[in-house]
C-alpha cells in the first residue's frame, strides 16, 4: 500500500496526537467552559501551547519551529477541537493565517523578525482579508495602500479578523489595493502592519454565537504608515498569495471540524452510558446506538478526507480540490454531529455546562469561515473542468 493511501499515523505523529489529547483533557477541558461563558481569551492555555511548540509545528527549526508539517498541525487541531474549538481556532489562525504568510512569502529579514516569536506562541499574527463588503469575493477589496516615498499609507477596514486584538497580537497582514492593471482590475498586495501602529484601530470584540473564548474583531486603518519594506512578497501578488494560504488553511479547518465531530461522539458515548431512562442506560436503546454509529462514521470519513488533502500538500502535489472536498464534508458533518449530540443529551444538551452545547454553537461557523460551503462547491466544480 502506498503512503498516499495509508492514513495511519507514523509513530512520531501518534506520539504528538497522544500528547495533545492529554493536554486537551487535562489542561483545556477543566478551564475552558468558564472562559467561554465569560468571553475571555485563554492566555494561560495559549502560553502553554506555545511552550509545547504547537504554534511552531509546521515551521523549520531555524525560525524557532518544530520542523514538522501540515499533517502534524492538523493532528494537533483535531485533538484540541475534540475538547474546545475556541482554543483550536486560535492555534489554526495563529499558524495558518498569522505566521504562514510570513513564512511562505516573506523576505529572510521578515522571517527572522517575526517567526521566532510567532512559533513560540509569545506573539500572535492575524490575517486581514475579509471586509464588510468583500468576503467570498476578496477581489472586491476596498482597502487601499498608496506609496509615499519609503512608506505605504493604508486606509480602509477589515472585519471578522481572528487573533487581531489580543494582548499578544504582534502583526496583522493586510490585503490592500496598491494600483490597477491595464484592464482596470485591482492590483492587490499584502502588507505587514505591526500592532500599535498609529491610525490602526482595533474595535471591541464582537458578540458572537460561538468561539466565545477566541478573539475576533473589526479593524480600521486611517492613514496608517508602515515602511515600504513591510510589503509581503511581490506587489500585486497579494490575492494569489492568499488564495494559496486559504487552500492550506482549509486543510487545517477541516482537521478542526473533524475534531469537533469526534468530540460529539466522545461526549455522546459518555452521556449515553451515564444517563438512565426507563430503568436502563439510554445507550442500550438502538435508536441512540444508531445515532452514535452514524456520528462515528461521519467523523471517520472526515478524517480520511483531511488526511488525504494534507498528505498531498505535504508531498508537494496538487491539493486544491481535495482541500475543498475535505473542508466541505468535515464542516457539514460537524454541524450534523453537533445537532445529534445535542439531541442525545436532551434538555442537558441545551445547558452551557455541557460541552455539546458549546460544540453546537461552535459548529455552524465551520460552514462559513475560510470559504463558505458554496465556495467549496464552486472550487470543486472548477477543478472538475466546469465553468463555475
Amino acid at each position: 500500500m502506498s503512503s498516499q493511501m495509508d492514513h495511519r499515523l507514523s509513530s512520531e505523529h501518534e506520539e504528538l496526537r497522544r500528547t495533545v489529547e492529554e493536554f486537551a483533557h487535562d489542561v483545556v477541558a477543566p478551564k475552558i467552559g468558564d472562559l467561554y461563558e465569560r468571553h475571555e481569551f485563554p492566555y494561560e492555555i495559549v502560553r502553554e501551547m506555545g511552550r509545547m511548540g504547537l504554534f511552531g509545528l509546521p515551521f523549520p527549526e531555524e525560525y524557532g519551529g518544530m520542523g514538522g508539517d501540515y499533517l502534524a498541525l492538523g493532528i494537533a487541531l483535531e485533538e484540541l477541537a475534540r475538547v474546545d474549538s475556541s482554543v483550536a481556532i486560535t492555534l489554526e489562525a495563529g499558524v495558518s493565517l498569522g505566521a504562514m504568510p510570513v513564512f511562505r512569502f516573506g523576505t529572510e529579514e521578515q522571517k527572522r523578525q517575526w517567526l521566532p516569536k510567532l512559533c513560540a506562541g509569545e506573539a500572535l499574527g492575524a490575517f486581514g482579508l475579509t471586509e464588510p463588503g468583500a468576503g467570498s469575493d476578496a477581489g472586491g477589496t476596498r482597502t487601499t495602500a498608496v506609496r509615499d516615498g519609503d512608506e505605504w499609507v493604508i486606509n480602509g477596514s477589515k472585519c471578522f479578523i481572528t487573533n487581531s486584538g489580543t494582548d499578544i497580537t504582534a502583526l496583522v497582514t493586510v490585503t490592500a489595493v496598491t494600483g490597477r492593471k491595464p484592464d482596470g482590475k485591482p492590483l492587490i498586495s499584502s502588507i505587514i502592519v505591526p500592532s500599535g501602529t498609529p491610525g490602526f484601530t482595533v474595535a471591541a470584540p464582537y458578540s458572537k454565537v460561538g468561539w466565545n473564548a477566541s478573539d475576533t474583531r473589526e479593524l480600521s486603518f486611517s492613514d496608517v504608515r508602515v515602511p515600504a519594506a513591510n510589503l509581503l512578497g511581490e506587489e500585486g501578488r497579494g490575492y494569489a498569495q492568499f488564495l494559496r494560504i486559504l487552500d492550506e488553511g482549509r486543510v487545517a479547518i477541516s482537521a478542526l471540524a473533524t475534531g469537533l465531530a469526534q468530540g460529539c461522539v466522545d461526549e455522546s458515548l459518555k452521556y449515553a452510558a451515564e444517563r438512565h431512562a426507563f430503568g436502563k442506560p439510554i445507550g442500550d436503546n438502538q435508536a441512540v446506538q444508531f445515532k452514535i454509529a452514524d456520528m462515528e462514521m461521519r467523523a471517520h470519513m472526515a478524517r480520511i478526507g483531511w488526511h488525504d488533502a494534507a498528505s498531498r500538500l505535504v508531498n508537494g502535489e496538487p491539493f486544491k480540490k481535495e482541500a475543498a472536498i475535505a473542508k466541505l464534508y468535515s464542516s457539514t458533518v460537524a454541524v450534523d454531529n453537533a445537532r445529534e449530540a445535542t439531541q442525545i443529551h436532551g434538555g442537558y444538551g441545551f445547558m452551557n455546562e455541557y460541552p455539546v452545547a458549546r460544540m453546537w454553537r461552535d459548529s455552524k461557523i465551520l460552514e462559513i469561515g475560510e470559504g463558505t460551503s458554496e465556495v467549496q462547491r464552486m472550487l470543486i466544480a472548477r477543478e472538475l473542468g466546469m465553468n463555475a
